[in-house]
């Protein structure tokens, strides 16, 4: 086969590491934003904290001072640049547009590890410990055991050379069950809310019924087959109530509470925040997000030296390319920090505008149908820009904190043919639910005839699609004595 040449034209748009730097520097909230700051005035040396001042603000001893700090500054850059310097000889195969992915290193104790420090207590010898360990490394998060005893007695012998049985580690997952919090080490949530109830036996009939219920009637509790169990049980509505409250109050995952109490709570700072002054709207964003950055003047002098007088030498002509890049750096990098600012005002000062009266209002059902589109059209951006700015954004208002991805939502027609935003529509529907009767609760079908009524002409299905997005379950699910 003939190799051919030929030539031919393309037209390609590529982003610059300034706008890439941008993009990015949009999508943090304001607590990531202090962070980056401080990297990068880490790993920039010509970066600096502080406003920048110009040469007639300057008094004569803060201009001497200056003239002293330059002097003291001067050294010999050569001795930074040897040519077998360990930095020259590390290569990078990351490209400038690449996230740099850090795991951060968490101080607290995981679940597993809070569990292996209570083993202590059950008396264990060398060979029981190891296989303690090894059922605790396989507990969820939840704290279940999702794993087979027989698969567990194989890790063992393949992996730590211990030889078990079964039976042996039954025994030993049973004295696991028995350290806190209650529940833990079960495999099926009918064995862990038993753990948790046996642990209350105390000779109270309401819990004697409870424990029974989970043990020979958990399919119908948990769907609600109430009357199957009244006439099973021979006991009345307000016993099997009391028998149910007790079973509610047992933890389904006892291994996730534990996580929640060692974990770090992060505080919400919102970017923006919003008052009312007389009936007038105004929009601030938090000082944080517009911190005061200047160039190093040490760096300034350092470039301006060594372009007046650089030697041709190949050691002073990479100290001014380094130089230089930090400058540029550093440039680069306060100009992304105030175009974040505007980008981050202009977004918000749109979005408040458009939903104006429920600002005022605090109403939700004021809330106008809001897309990134609409937002994208009115301040002249991309909307991967605005959706950039919605991202992990908060702003605080009289109603609250709130994300701003809360004031976003999908359009709806109702009979009279007006627009009405989704949100209003699912704020009806769950407060219809929380009004409903909970002996008999409204299906989706009495759900989409109660909005038709109100003028909403909604369909069964849509109807379901808007009760899962709010976390409510069927109407059998719903139901209670």
């Amino acid at each position: 086969m003939a190799l051919k040449q030929n030539l031919s034209f393309k037209l390609e748009q590529r982003l610059s590491p300034q706008q890439i730097q941008l993009m990015k520097l949009l999508e943090v909230p304001t607590m990531e934003l202090e962070m980056r700051i401080k990297q990068e005035i880490e790993e920039n040396p010509a970066l600096e904290e502080g406003k920048e001042k110009d040469e007639s603000e300057l008094s004569d001893e803060e201009q001497s001072n200056e003239e002293i700090e330059s002097e003291e500054d001067d050294f010999d850059i050569s001795d930074y640049l040897d040519d077998d310097a360990d930095y020259k000889t590390q290569v990078s195969n990351k490209g400038k547009d690449d996230d740099d992915k850090v795991i951060p290193l968490s101080g607290d104790q995981s679940f597993q590890e809070r569990m292996v420090g209570q083993l202590h207590m059950l008396s264990l010898n060398d060979h029981q410990t190891v296989i303690a360990v090894t059922i605790i490394g396989n507990l969820d998060d939840s704290g279940y055991l999702n794993r087979e005893v027989e698969a567990i007695v194989d890790d063992l012998a393949f992996s730590s050379n211990v030889s078990t049985t079964e039976e042996e580690v039954e025994e030993i997952l049973s004295m696991i069950q028995e350290l806190d919090p209650a529940g833990v080490g079960a495999r099926n949530l009918q064995e862990c809310l038993l753990l948790q109830i046996n642990r209350k036996q105390d000779g109270d009939i309401t819990k004697f019924t409870a424990k029974k219920i989970l043990e020979e009637y958990f399919e119908e509790f948990t769907k609600k087959h109430y009357q199957k169990i009244l006439k099973k049980l021979e006991i009345n509505d307000e016993d099997l109530k009391e028998a149910i409250d007790e079973i509610i109050k047992l933890n389904p995952k006892p291994g996730g509470s534990m996580k929640e109490a060692a974990g770090n709570y992060q505080q919400i700072i919102p970017d923006f925040s919003i008052v009312e002054n007389e009936g007038r709207l105004q929009v601030t964003i938090n000082g944080r997000n517009a911190p005061e950055l200047k160039v190093s003047k040490t760096y300034k002098n350092m470039l301006k030296a060594y372009s007046e007088g650089a030697k041709a030498s190949k050691s002073d002509k990479e100290a001014l390319t380094f130089v230089k890049q930090k400058l540029d750096g550093a440039k680069w990098f306060i100009d992304a920090i105030k175009q974040r600012q505007n980008t981050l005002l202009t977004t918000m000062d749109a979005i408040m505008n458009y939903q104006k009266e429920y600002f005022l209002t605090g109403d939700e059902t004021k809330l106008k149908p809001m897309i990134l589109k609409d937002i994208a059209e009115i301040v002249n951006l991309d909307i991967s820009t605005i959706s950039r700015v919605a991202n992990s954004k908060h702003v605080q208002t009289g109603q609250g904190i709130f994300p701003l991805k809360y004031f976003f939502s999908e359009s709806l027609s109702t009979d009279s043919g007006e627009e009405v935003s989704t949100r209003e529509v699912k704020k009806i529907l769950s407060e219809a639910i929380d009004n409903e009767e909970k002996r008999k609760p409204l299906t989706d079908e009495k759900l989409a005839t109660l909005l038709k009524e109100k003028g909403y002409n909604i369909a069964r299905r849509t109807v379901a699609k808007y009760r899962e997005q709010l976390n409510i379950p069927v109407a059998r699910l719903r139901k209670e004595l």
